[in-house]
């Protein structure tokens, strides 16, 4: 096994008319140093490349694992020169993480080279996660026979509800869990902002930055279990 992991950030920054946006922090690290401290070398990547801009509302450095991966040179050099899809190679990579963050809607959905990287990692037996708003990246992602990647799968995500309780309803483009069961997933939810994730043999999401330690932790868990059939 390559023991290597991408994940994905938004390149968005405008949320609506109201404020600035970006990835969130914790989607990022908490993944990011689950796999990093199993021995996996973490690449980031961007639909513009280069310096992704962060939620500033994310930025709590009272967090650990926050505060770890922002603090520690290499691994947050990593955010601020992220790669481009077009440069990274998918058969690289055992595992795709979609992180976060509300950026993600405007610019994943629609990015086909995005989703190669997801649909190469998946059918070369790899796991695609995706975190609170991350499963964007999943609402178009179709595998080589068409079928929508979440098509009778299980998957977690930013609630409806939990948008409406952030008063967003009418600045996203679209709500993230109601388009995901209308691609034929089947969304499972805890009460709003309460973690959940939901794994599905090699999907794995989560509902929202409180999910995304357990989100990491499950990554790889499913990654080792797959080792000896990837060796």
């Amino acid at each position: 096994m390559s023991k290597k992991a991408l994940i994905a950030v938004t390149s968005h920054d405008q949320l609506g008319n109201l404020r600035k946006t970006g990835y969130y922090l914790p989607e990022v690290a908490h993944p990011y140093l689950a796999l990093h401290d199993a021995s996996y070398t973490v690449d980031i990547v961007s639909p513009r490349g280069g310096r992704a801009p962060m939620d500033p509302h994310s930025f709590d450095l009272e967090d650990a694992d926050n505060r770890r991966f922002w603090e520690t040179p290499e691994m947050r050099a990593k955010v601020e020169n992220t790669f481009r899809p077009e440069d990274v190679e998918p058969s690289d990579y055992d595992a795709i993480v979609f992180a976060g963050g509300h950026g993600v809607m405007w610019d994943f959905p629609d990015d086909a080279r995005l989703q190669r990287i997801g649909a190469t990692v998946y059918e070369r037996g790899g796991v695609v996660a995706a975190v609170c708003h991350g499963p964007a990246a999943l609402v178009n992602l179709k595998l080589a026979d068409g079928s929508y990647l979440v098509a009778g799968r299980r998957v977690a995500a930013f609630t409806d509800e939990e948008e409406e309780a952030a008063g967003l309803t009418k600045v996203v483009p679209f709500l993230l869990a109601s388009t995901l069961v209308s691609r034929g997933a089947t969304h499972v939810k805890a009460p709003n902002f309460q973690p959940q994730i939901a794994a599905d043999e090699r999907l794995i999401t989560g509902q929202n930055p409180a999910s995304a330690k357990s989100l990491g932790v499950e990554i790889v868990a499913v990654l080792e279990s797959l080792e000896p059939q990837r060796a």
